[in-house]
């Protein structure tokens, strides 16, 4: 996947605070995110993250 750090990705779940979109802060074999409803930050492993993507916004 050609995924950046700034970019804003979209996930088929919601995090439990009802929102499905993402900040990428960090890539490497974890990716850390931030949720953008709670600005919660998670690390999940890179092949969940890639397999749970439905949209990603690219941050110019």
């Amino acid at each position: 996947m050609d995924v950046h750090v700034g970019d804003i990705i979209e996930m088929k779940k919601n995090h439990p605070c009802g929102n499905k979109r993402f900040e990428v802060l960090r890539i490497g074999m974890d990716f850390r995110l931030r949720c953008l409803g709670c600005d919660h930050e998670m690390m999940l492993p890179r092949l969940k993250v890639e397999k749970n993507i439905r949209r990603i916004e690219r941050q110019e």
